[in-house]
């Protein structure tokens, strides 16, 4: 039974941390965030942090999940949804690592069409998930064959390539107990894209990564990301093609969002 059940969950934070003879600086240092950060989820200026986070404050305050989120907790199943049954077979293929050219690769044209075939699934398949889950396998994996078997502009081509997979396999991980794959996904997108020099590869692996430190509570992670990806574009954006400009807007408002959520009312406007 909840001991504190009319308590919001920053009052209910404010009571385990002061419980467990912790200060705000020793409680924001054992997540990784500063006591200001601690200070504005106690006094709900901002939101509650996500379910990772969540789990990292209730081990530093040795406490359950349930217990320090009360009736976010009963929102946990929404918030981060079931395991879909093709999860595990895009995990494992998101472990493995192609390191041999036994087969001869792919052409670019056929991987960019099942890529494109993908992409429409996820926007318009009613049960994307299950489409995506059957399709993200073999493309990660002949998406990897063809990065590491290609040469020269090709190789970059197929980095970039890479690079949209791992964010569309991210959509596909998203509200999933998976949070060790996102990160992952996350990471390696972003190796791609820099690998691929290709600055909408880049930009788009940045967008999906500010997301995935924004949703953890890292608020100057997520905005550092993306003001750096912001000023190596803006030279780009005078000659920009269509989808370089709609990425050089998405960045801006992930900042104006970030810089929302961490309470930053002027710059969320700036941007």
């Amino acid at each position: 039974m909840d001991s504190l059940p009319e308590l919001t969950f920053g009052q209910r934070l404010k009571v385990y941390r002061e419980r467990s003879g912790k200060t705000r600086a020793v409680l924001g240092g054992l997540v990784g965030r500063s006591a200001e950060w601690v200070k504005a989820v106690e006094t709900d200026r901002i939101l509650p942090p996500r379910i990772h986070m969540l789990d990292r404050i209730a081990r530093a305050l040795k406490v359950e999940v349930s217990a320090l989120a009360g009736e976010l907790g009963a929102r946990s199943a929404v918030v981060n949804g079931p395991e879909h049954p093709a999860l595990a077979s895009v995990r494992d293929a998101v472990n493995r690592f192609v390191v041999s050219e036994e087969a001869s690769p792919e052409s670019l044209t056929s991987l960019r069409g099942r890529l494109a075939t993908a992409w429409r699934a996820r926007h318009q398949a009613s049960d994307h998930r299950t489409v995506l889950g059957g399709l993200l396998p073999g493309l990660l994996r002949d998406v990897q064959r063809a990065a590491l078997a290609y040469e020269g502009d090709e190789r970059r081509q197929a980095q970039a390539l890479l690079a949209e997979t791992f964010g569309l396999t991210q959509m596909f991980l998203a509200y999933q107990p998976a949070a060790e794959l996102l990160w992952r996904v996350a990471d390696r997108a972003m190796v791609a894209g820099q690998e691929s020099g290709d600055p909408e590869a880049l930009a788009c692996a940045g967008w999906f990564l500010c997301q995935v430190h924004r949703d953890a509570g890292d608020w100057d992670t997520a905005m550092a990301v993306t003001v750096d990806l912001l000023s190596v574009l803006e030279p780009r954006t005078a000659d920009g093609n269509t989808n370089l400009l709609a990425l050089w807007g998405a960045l801006n408002f992930e900042a104006a969002y970030t810089a929302a959520r961490a309470g930053e009312e002027g710059r969320a406007w700036r941007y």
